[in-house]
């Protein structure tokens, strides 16, 4: 079974859904957003944006770093 609080994200270069995040840092957007940036672990970056309620949640479970 997968983490709830795992992060995903689409992954442009490959085309793929819901593409599991690794070493994510969540940061906050100049207009107060929530953005995740990590890694696939194929050398491929993604990104994703994020509710401020799944962004706490992630943190808190670490599967995610603050990066503010």
């Amino acid at each position: 079974m997968s983490n709830p609080n795992a992060i995903t994200a689409y992954n442009v270069k490959t085309k793929e859904k819901n593409v599991p995040m690794q070493d994510a840092v969540i940061s906050k957007t100049e207009r107060g957003g929530y953005i995740a940036k990590g890694h696939d672990g194929k050398g491929n970056k993604l990104t994703s944006l994020l509710s401020e309620a799944k962004a706490l949640a992630a943190i808190k479970a670490g599967t995610a770093k603050q990066g503010w």
